[in-house]
């Protein structure tokens, strides 16, 4: 299964398992050692810049992404 296929069939279950899920997945990442930290880091760099090369994604200035979650949040 890919990870985009756990994340559709995730994404279907309802909040309060999500939230359960979520939790779980994060207490996971307690037990990574440092190094498997830096290592995952660099992988969610490099997946990010070939984001960027192939235009599936695009960059927005911070002071407008805080601004947004400011608007969300007040």
């Amino acid at each position: 299964m890919t990870i985009e296929q756990v994340e559709t069939e995730a994404l279907k279950l309802n909040p309060k398992a999500r939230a359960e899920l979520a939790e779980k997945l994060l207490k996971s990442l307690d037990d990574l050692s440092e190094e498997e930290i830096m290592r995952l880091w660099a992988e969610e760099a490099v997946r990010r810049d070939a984001e960027l090369d192939s235009g599936t994604a695009s960059m927005r200035d911070a002071e407008d992404v805080f601004k947004d979650a400011r608007a969300r949040f007040s």
